[in-house]
């Protein structure tokens, strides 16, 4: 018991001098917070009130808040695979339309120029699928000669007739990778881009800290 009751004041002993960061501990809380409420508006738009979320905040902590609630949702807008879902785009500019109304002091649009951005935002992505599908064919066009060439070549040595899976090729699936990520990228940094001019119609300050006294 002695032993233990020692271990125990030597710890105190330690951390008596260690103080709390209680303005960081509240920073940490509301930009929880600010993600929570994101999460809830993706889950239930109808059933969220994101301005009455902001105006809630105390003025200290609610451009933190603000800007939580934007990078989640911001980062739910992406280049899509196979499927592009219009509809959740339109969701997620719903919410950053309310968000923007609460930062009228902070410089932000109205939620119908915000619209409007995100309605270029989402012929942009529809152009991405297009133009995917576009090098897509044209690699494949590229190629198809080369392919037949191989095919009938097993074809005659097997006695069989032999189809040949393109990205089973590694020179194929390089070249495929290549020019397809050249296109992803380009359409991704342009994305990146309209983001920006997201958090400037938002009213987000880019410059925050991530932490107080960061």
């Amino acid at each position: 018991m002695a032993m233990i009751k020692s271990a125990l004041e030597l710890a105190l002993e330690r951390t008596k001098n260690l103080k709390v960061d209680e303005v960081a501990l509240e920073a940490a809380r509301i930009k929880t917070e600010g993600r929570k409420t994101a999460g809830k508006f993706l889950e239930e738009p109808e059933a969220t009130d994101i301005a009455a979320a902001v105006r809630a905040v105390a003025d200290s902590g609610r451009e933190r808040f603000r800007k939580s609630l934007f990078e989640v949702l911001a980062a739910q807008i992406q280049l899509p695979g196979a499927f592009f879902d219009e509809e959740k785009l339109a969701k997620i500019g719903a919410g950053l339309g309310k968000l923007a109304e609460t930062g009228a002091a902070k410089g932000a649009a109205s939620a119908s120029e915000l619209q409007s951005m995100v309605q270029q935002i989402a012929g942009f992505l529809k152009k991405y699928q297009d133009e995917v599908k576009r090098v897509e064919q044209a690699i494949r066009n590229q190629w198809a000669p080369r392919f037949k060439e191989k095919e009938r070549q097993m074809a005659a040595r097997v006695g069989q007739e032999v189809r040949l899976d393109p990205m089973a090729d590694p020179e194929f699936a390089a070249f495929y990778k290549q020019n397809v990520e050249a296109l992803r990228t380009n359409y991704a940094d342009a994305l990146e881009r309209a983001k920006v001019e997201l958090t400037a119609l938002c009213g987000i300050d880019q410059d925050e800290d991530e932490e107080p006294g960061s």
